[in-house]
């Protein structure tokens, strides 16, 4: 299943995220779509241990990932976008007492992840 962009009509793409993680990376501050909103609003969901960080952090924290959790950060924006409402549905598993995201980081990856943040 695809998942759909609801404001600008069509699916998401890996690219499309991707694409909204280099601009993260890279510091920009403008230039954001709608597009790219709603991603943002889906990584916050996805992980929300960078739900409140801003979009300068949560490029510092996107730099300090590895490859393998960077796919596996694709993949839990992607369901949470499938989802049809990020944030509502990460606080609707955590209410029920599951995790706030289909697919999690290992407490050891998230912990050298931070440290790599905090170089």
């Amino acid at each position: 299943m695809r998942e759909y962009d609801f404001r600008e009509g069509g699916p998401v793409s890996e690219m499309a995220i991707v694409d909204t993680f280099t601009k993260l990376i890279f510091g920009e501050e403008q230039d954001y779509s709608e597009r790219d909103v709603l991603i943002i609003q889906a990584l916050r969901a996805a992980d929300l241990t960078i739900a409140s960080d801003s979009r300068r952090e949560m490029g510092e924290y996107l730099r300090a990932m590895g490859v393998r959790e960077m796919i596996g950060l694709v993949t839990r924006v992607q369901a949470e976008l499938s989802d049809g409402a990020p944030i509502p549905a990460a606080m609707a598993r955590l209410a029920l007492g599951g995790s706030p995201a289909p697919y999690t980081i290992s407490g050891a990856e998230r912990l050298e992840i931070r440290q790599r943040r905090a170089h």
